[in-house]
C-alpha cells in the first residue's frame, strides 16, 4: 500500500466504505479507474454525482424515486387497502421481484434499535399513523428482519398501529431468520407475503 501514489490510496478508502466491497475488490477497481481512458471515468463520475442529485425519497412511501410521489404510489392498478412496512427502500426492490405484491409501501428508515441508539421516534412511523388516518387501509404488512430487532420493532408496530378495521400481519417465516430481504430468492418472499398471519 506505501508504493501506491497518494490518490489511489485516497480512492481505495473511499470505495472501501461501499457495502459489499473489501480491500481486495476496492484495489481491484481502483486500480482499473486510475488506468482507464479518462472519458470513461468522467463517464462514470457524471453518473454518480447525477444519479445522487435527482434520486430522492417519495414523500408519501420514503421509496426512492426521481418524482414523488412515486410510481408505485401514483398507480392506481396498486391496492391501496394493503400497505407493506419495510425497514429501507431497498426492501421495495426485493419485494417487487417476487412478483406477487400488489398493494401499496411504506419504509420505516430502520428498526427499532437500543444498542445502536435507535428508537420508535427516529424512525418514519408517525408518517404511517397519518396514512392510516387518510388512507382507506385495511392491512398492514409488517416485513422486517427476523432478527430481535425486527421482532422488537414488528412487536411495538403491532402494537402502536392496532385499529378498528385495520389487520397487522407479519409476513410468514419462510425468510431466514437473521437476514434482510435483500437475501431472500422470489419464490421466498412470494411464500412468505402469501403465508403472512395476523398479530395479536
Amino acid at each position: 500500500m506505501a508504493s501506491l501514489p497518494e490518490p489511489v490510496v485516497e480512492l481505495l478508502g473511499a470505495l472501501n466504505k461501499l457495502p459489499g466491497i473489501g480491500p481486495r475488490s476496492a484495489e481491484r477497481i481502483a486500480l482499473h479507474l486510475v488506468q482507464s481512458d479518462p472519458g470513461t471515468v468522467q463517464q462514470l463520475a457524471d453518473a454518480l454525482v447525477h444519479a445522487r442529485q435527482r434520486v430522492r425519497h417519495c414523500e408519501t412511501c420514503g421509496a426512492l424515486t426521481e418524482k414523488s410521489p412515486c410510481i408505485i404510489c401514483s398507480d392506481p392498478r396498486r391496492d391501496d387497502s394493503i400497505v407493506c412496512v419495510v425497514e429501507r427502500p431497498v426492501d421495495i426492490l426485493s419485494i417487487e421481484k417476487a412478483g406477487s405484491y400488489r398493494g401499496k409501501f411504506h419504509v420505516l428508515g430502520g428498526k427499532i434499535s437500543p444498542l445502536n441508539g435507535v428508537g420508535p421516534e427516529d424512525l418514519n412511523i408517525g408518517g404511517l399513523e397519518a396514512r392510516l388516518g387518510k388512507e382507506p387501509i385495511k392491512e398492514l404488512i409488517l416485513a422486517l428482519s427476523t432478527d430481535v430487532e425486527g421482532d422488537a420493532t414488528s412487536s411495538y408496530l403491532s402494537k402502536r398501529l392496532s385499529a378498528p378495521g385495520v389487520k397487522v400481519t407479519r409476513l410468514a417465516y419462510g425468510l431466514s431468520v437473521g437476514s434482510g430481504l435483500e437475501y431472500a430468492d422470489e419464490l421466498t418472499l412470494s411464500r412468505a407475503i402469501e403465508g403472512r398471519r395476523e398479530l395479536h
